[in-house]
């Protein structure tokens, strides 16, 4: 079972993984994107970091993850914002109150966040999104955590010789094709960060 210090853990995890790879996130955003997505995420990140300490008293996952989402949304600009912010609080809000959650019961409430995402950004796998990486990731928590950051690294991959077909990306038709989505990308980073705390590389 997951208690609410495994959640803190996981977006602890995530805030560190975003900054070390904040400068490629915006490398891989310059030529499809508005060279923003690295400090964007860094930015929003912090901030769920800095709004964890500040209120210990979330003592539930789904109070963890409902908090981290309202920050996102509050502090990161562009679509990121409310497409990750979207992602943790529907996340949060299928965990309930419970003070503790099974695997299962997070991979349903992650299922959960991810077809919300899908809903507001209007995008389906295969669109050159986020999407590419967190559905084939969430699917394969079925098998292990570590699975799951392995399929969502490779989806990410996967969106290189893909077509935009939503989002800013989208604007430039063919061009976009041979860059690897940078939503993609930080949405691996945050299934990693996931299978980081929930299996040790020594655990495994």
């Amino acid at each position: 079972m997951r208690d609410a210090e495994f959640f803190r853990r996981w977006m602890a995890a995530a805030a560190t993984a975003v900054e070390r790879e904040a400068d490629r996130l915006t490398e891989l955003d310059s030529p499809i994107g508005d060279a923003d997505h690295g400090s964007n995420l860094l930015r929003g990140f912090t901030a769920v970091r800095a709004a964890l300490e500040a209120e210990p008293t979330a003592a539930a996952p789904g109070a963890v993850l409902q908090l981290a989402g309202r920050t996102l949304i509050s502090t990161v600009g562009g679509a990121s914002g409310p497409l990750y912010g979207t992602l943790l609080r529907r996340t949060g809000k299928a965990l309930g109150e419970s003070a503790e959650v099974s695997d299962e019961e997070l991979r349903a409430a992650l299922s959960e966040g991810v077809g919300a995402v899908a809903q507001l950004g209007g995008a389906a796998p295969g669109d050159k999104t986020m999407l590419d990486a967190l559905v084939p990731g969430v699917a394969a928590l079925a098998t292990s955590y570590a699975a799951a950051g392995t399929a969502a690294e490779n989806g990410a991959l996967a969106t290189v010789p893909m077509r935009a077909r939503k989002g800013r990306a989208s604007y430039l038709g063919e061009r976009s094709i041979g860059h690897q989505d940078p939503g993609a990308t930080s949405s691996a980073l945050l299934l990693g960060a996931l299978a980081d705390v929930a299996e040790p590389a020594g655990a495994r």
